[in-house]
């Protein structure tokens, strides 16, 4: 049982990237799941959500150029990231979880998370 994450890079101001959060050994359509960062020397940062029944959420400074999405043909979910600053700047983790209980403030207390994938923006 995994999440694997990838998609990382490094990337100028403005740019686009897209995340993807792979699951193996688990069905990731049948949890709550969420995309967290961690910059350097900050707290781990809760940025996206989406639910079992489809529903998202999204941290303020992310509303409008940040998207999560699934693909449950491929047990995956994606975020993709528009308009990127040097403040998204961060390593970026995946988690999953059962929908039974609230979405915690950091990755490992999810049910299962990832090692993690870096973003740098730079201008």
């Amino acid at each position: 049982v995994r999440l694997l994450e990838s998609g990382g890079d490094s990337v100028q101001i403005g740019e686009s990237l897209r995340l993807s959060c792979t699951a193996s050994g688990f069905t990731l359509g049948e949890t709550d799941v969420a995309w967290y960062r961690r910059q350097p020397g900050n707290e781990c940062k809760l940025v996206s959500s989406i639910s079992v029944e489809g529903s998202t959420d999204y941290t303020d400074s992310v509303k409008g150029r940040f998207t999560i999405s699934q693909d449950n043909a491929r047990n995956t979910v994606y975020l993709r990231m528009n308009s990127l600053k040097p403040e998204d700047t961060a390593i970026y983790y995946c988690g999953a979880k059962d929908s039974d209980r609230p979405t915690p403030d950091c990755y490992n207390h999810m049910d299962y998370w990832g090692k993690g994938t870096l973003v740098t923006v730079s201008s």
